[in-house]
């Protein structure tokens, strides 16, 4: 009896999961976490948080549907990763940002970050910090205007995050109500990372769905308490206010939601361990010793680069297999 096999397997770029679920399941549920952060920021920044969010998003979905009908690829807007993209450079913008500014940023994130690489699974570093990255560069002045959300959006005050305060002045003593602000987004900054309980709850809600493996976050903070308390602002072991340090910037936003990307984190859990400490030891060091306040978004970018050679140095041991050195298998 002669059987003839005429079906050809694909197998298409990663992320890659088993069982009935979807891409669009999971980045459905991404979404989910990232609603409390966005809540907050339209509580204290208004309608202009919604107007950064929306035309960040309307622009990421635009640009991929735009770029894969040009392309003559198919489109794929549906799968919710593009409007992922979009709400991500959104929290990492100022509230009072020029509305061309998120507009620009998407269609960077998109075309050249994610599109030109393949689309979807096949980029090399996270398309909205890449974008972040791009805008800080190009556009310093306006990424750096920050809103203090004490006064409604058309009255407020501008001045320095915390993290930029404490560049100045290592002396700086953070006061009990610094903490309550830094927990329920009362103090300037991007629109997503100034609510560290919203960002907790997305967090908490992905490792409970297991959308993300916790690793990465669990490491990359633990690691960032360690090393901030190794090298502190005024000296070896001098680190002190740890928590404040966690609780400031965009630790906590890119430890649950951008390091943890599923195309450019590492696959193996050892791996994760590493690309956690990597991005640990790498924002203490920018933060610390660096011209710049904030070290998030360039730390988690250098150690995507790596991730090709966590994931080939860094894995697991095949079941029954054995290295042969000089001719003896040990």
């Amino acid at each position: 009896m002669k059987i003839v096999i005429n079906q050809i397997m694909t197998v298409s770029s990663p992320p890659h999961m088993y069982g009935t679920d979807t891409i669009e399941a999971r980045m459905r549920d991404v979404l989910i976490a990232l609603t409390p952060a966005f809540g907050m920021s339209l509580i204290r920044y208004g309608t202009s948080a919604f107007y950064v969010t929306a035309v960040a998003v309307i622009a990421a979905l635009l640009a991929e549907y735009l770029f894969q009908r040009v392309m003559n690829k198919p489109v794929t807007t549906n799968d919710f990763s593009a409007a992922i993209t979009g709400v991500l450079l959104a929290f990492n913008l100022p509230p009072d940002v020029p509305l061309w500014i998120p507009a620009v940023g998407s269609f960077f994130a998109i075309i050249v970050v994610k599109q030109l690489f393949g689309g979807l699974g096949s980029n090399f570093v996270n398309p909205a910090l890449a974008a972040r990255a791009f805008l800080l560069a190009s556009f310093p002045v306006h990424m750096t205007h920050w809103t203090l959300p004490e006064k409604p959006i058309h009255d407020a005050l501008s001045g320095a995050t915390y993290l930029a305060m404490i560049k100045q002045d290592p002396a700086f003593v953070p006061e009990a109500a610094d903490y309550f602000a830094l927990l329920f987004n009362k103090v300037g900054g991007c629109l997503g990372e100034t609510s560290a309980v919203a960002l907790l709850v997305g967090g908490v809600y992905l490792l409970v769905r297991k959308i993300i493996n916790w690793r990465i976050p669990v490491f990359y903070i633990g690691s960032f308490a360690l090393f901030a308390f190794i090298f502190g602002r005024t000296g070896l072991f001098s680190g002190q206010h740890i928590l404040f340090e966690i609780l400031n910037g965009g630790l906590i936003m890119g430890a649950f939601f951008m390091a943890t990307d599923y195309a450019t984190s590492p696959i193996t859990p050892n791996g994760k361990i590493v690309m956690g400490i990597g991005c640990g030891l790498l924002t203490v060091f920018i933060r610390f010793f660096g011209g710049y306040p904030e070290g998030v978004s360039y730390a988690i970018i250098i150690m995507n680069l790596f991730v090709p050679l966590i994931d080939k140095y860094v894995r697991p041991q095949v079941f029954g297999h054995r290295k042969v050195r000089k001719g003896v298998k040990v």
